[in-house]
């Protein structure tokens, strides 16, 4: 185009926009060029990772197998374990180390999340005032290639083994075998623990055995610390594992159990055969059944064999006083899976934990529906000292939860299947891309579940955004060891969750979201995404740019503010229509959602993009009315969070 007829055009355009538009002089922080700048996304791609969201064809990931053998003493709480890893690096690098993790480390004294924990306080991480000094007994590290005593070091809950030959590229294998001792602290960081009951303690046993660091294509090997707050980044692999009780234990585990004639009475095999059958809820051990010494083999210790395949993880819990039930998981391909529920007689009854096992088929099967089928053969629900713990195949929860409160916690602690289960994402620096995806899908199940029986009219309904985004907050992008404590919750689930709900039904619309969502899982599913992934998969699929959303909502900590400033009629005559001006007053924008009543009690409402706000702080829109304007309002369902409602209303007089 000639230069001067384009340069003619935009100041038309410019000046036609100006009339049209007529600037109000109002107090506005809105900088629509900050907000919508082109520059969000890095200008670049890898041959591992497209401009598309998804893996790209040079994507590689390693491969962890675990075969582990562990015994666990009830009276000193120590766990006696050996595992041989095999370890296979598909990278295009050459590693001449490796890392591993040494979690149990957090519990030792000299620790440096127990350096960081506050003085005289109590944390969910940790208790400066405990007396326990756990942490790993390393009795041995061996190479089995090599025939070899491994060279190694411990550095906090880190284990660095110096290989004599590298590990090649592209496929090779290294076998390693480490002999290790540990006492389960009583409560470990809201992870795992120890549950005194009537009948006997709850042994409920995580990161448990040393396990490889993530070596990525983004970060190369990833090491950072466990200091309590932020979780994990694991590889995938297979699980076979032994664990060994005093008899008169029930053990549940991550995967399936392989050895039952060994482990079970006869009449508990056959309530197990009976429940993997069975919609409703079947006992396999009965709360008068935990005192009968009938109700376990007569011996001492027992031998109980798991298999899980292709998981990050793996979890058990070990108790004489376990009350047992179970149920079949209907899956859409047609298998089927088994929830259990295992639980002692202080957490029974009808609005306990005897619901557990339908609460926790009833969140597997609907998740399976939604978004991605349930991959593991079994399903447990342990109830626990521990508020709220996820793993493979099995789940942590407070034992003192009842009705809609333990629905809530099995509900959101099965979620974490699909997050990070199933979407391997980096928990360790990210963790709202597990927490605040879980919290997202947990909203929809609140409505799903046996009608809505724990529906919730009023979520989201009264935030308080001042809170959720205010001065004293942190962003959501924020790796959660250095949020404040408690700006946990706030940052890592109810931010991202809440924003992914305005995403689907107020952005997108629940067709592309759920289109796109689902498509993110599928493309990630064992695998280990970024949050640009996740963005650029959710733009591309769904057709829509939201790197302003992404940037306002997720890696900022905008405030959010929409005001009516004035309504008039065009030609000061009511038969000519209505005017209002609104005003974007924060830097984060949003969608315009406007209703409107006329004094003859007529009711119409108008929906403005959010890309109205793309160059002006102000908007003019015109009411489909000819007559007098009873009443405006802004959001009046109050879906956004805006900070003052108080400017969102305007009324005639």
């Amino acid at each position: 185009m000639n230069k001067k007829i384009y340069t003619l055009l935009v100041l038309t355009i410019a000046l036609g926009t100006a009339n049209a538009q007529e600037e109000t002089k109002i107090v506005s922080s809105y900088n629509p060029y900050s907000l919508f700048s082109p520059n969000f996304y890095p200008a670049n791609n890898s041959t591992t990772r497209s401009a598309t969201g998804e893996p790209n064809i040079g994507y590689w990931q390693n491969k962890a197998d675990y075969q582990i053998n562990a015994t666990l003493n009830d009276i000193t709480n120590q766990i006696y374990g050996s595992v041989t890893i095999t370890y296979k690096n598909n990278s295009p690098h050459t590693l001449p180390f490796l890392w591993l993790q040494l979690d149990q480390n957090l519990f030792n004294k000299s620790s440096r999340g127990q350096a960081r924990m506050p003085l005289n306080s109590l944390s969910r991480y940790g208790n400066s005032k405990n007396d326990f000094n756990g942490g790993y007994q390393i009795n041995s590290v061996k190479l089995i290639n090599e025939n070899k005593i491994a060279d190694y070091i411990i550095n906090d809950t880190r284990m660095q083994i110096k290989l004599p030959k590298p590990l090649k590229k592209d496929g090779d294998i290294i076998k390693i075998k480490i002999d290790y001792t540990f006492t389960i602290p009583e409560y470990g960081a809201d992870r795992c623990g120890i549950l005194k009951t009537k009948n006997g303690n709850i042994f409920a046993v995580a990161q448990w055995y040393p396990r490889m660091c993530v070596f990525d294509d983004v970060e190369g090997w990833n090491t950072l610390p466990y200091l309590g707050a932020s979780e994990f980044y694991l590889e995938y692999g297979d699980f076979d594992i032994n664990i060994t009780s005093p008899a008169n234990h029930i053990v549940v585990c991550s995967g399936e159990l392989l050895n039952e004639l060994e482990v079970l009475t006869p009449l508990q095999q056959a309530r197990m055969t009976e429940a993997k059958k069975s919609d409703n809820t079947i006992m396999i051990r009965t709360e008068s059944e935990v005192t009968d010494p009938a109700s376990r083999p007569n011996k001492k210790n027992l031998t109980w064999h798991f298999k899980i395949n292709n998981a990050r993880d793996v979890a058990w819990a070990s108790s004489k006083s376990f009350i047992w039930d179970a149920a079949k998981i209907n899956l859409p391909s047609g298998k089927t899976a088994l929830a259990m529920s295992v639980y002692s007689a202080e957490s029974t009854g009808k609005m306990g934990w005897s619901r557990s096992t339908e609460y926790s088929k009833g969140s597997i099967e609907n998740y399976s529906k939604r978004w991605f089928e349930y991959p593991y053969p079994v399903a447990v629900n342990v109830a626990s000292n521990v508020g709220g713990m996820e793993y493979p195949g099995i789940v942590f929860c407070g034992f003192r939860a009842t009705n809609e409160d333990l629905f809530g916690v099995t509900d959101h602690e099965f979620g974490h299947t699909w997050f990070p289960m199933i979407v391997g994402s980096n928990e360790r620096k990210y963790g709202w891309m597990d927490e605040g995806f879980n919290t997202f899908i947990n909203s929809l199940a609140d409505d799903d579940f046996n009608k809505g029986e724990y529906k919730n009219e009023q979520k989201n309904k009264g935030l308080n955004s001042l809170y959720m985004f205010g001065k004293n907050s942190e962003p959501i992008l924020s790796t959660p060891d250095a949020l404040r404590e408690k700006n946990i919750g706030n940052a890592l689930y109810n931010k991202p969750g809440y924003g992914l709900e305005l995403l689907r039904n107020e952005i997108l619309g629940s067709d592309r979201f759920d289109y796109a969502f689902k498509e993110y899982i599928k493309r990630w599913a064992y695998k280990h995404p970024t949050p640009l992934d996740f963005f650029k998969t959710m733009d591309n699929v769904s057709g829509e740019d939201l790197s302003w959303f992404w940037k306002g909502w997720f890696v900022e900590n905008y405030l959010f503010n929409q005001a009516i400033i004035d309504v008039i009629y065009e030609n000061n005559n009511i038969l000519d229509g209505a005017i209002v001006t609104i005003a974007n007053l924060e830097q984060m924008a949003l969608p315009v959602n406007i209703s409107y009543e006329t004094k003859s009690g007529k009711r119409g409402s108008l929906k403005l993009p959010v890309e109205i706000w793309n160059n002006t702080n102000t908007w003019k829109v015109k009411l489909p009315t000819t007559e007098e304007v009873k009443i405006v309002e802004i959001d009046a369902a109050k879906v956004f969070p805006d900070i003052d409602f108080s400017d969102n209303t305007w009324k005639g007089k």
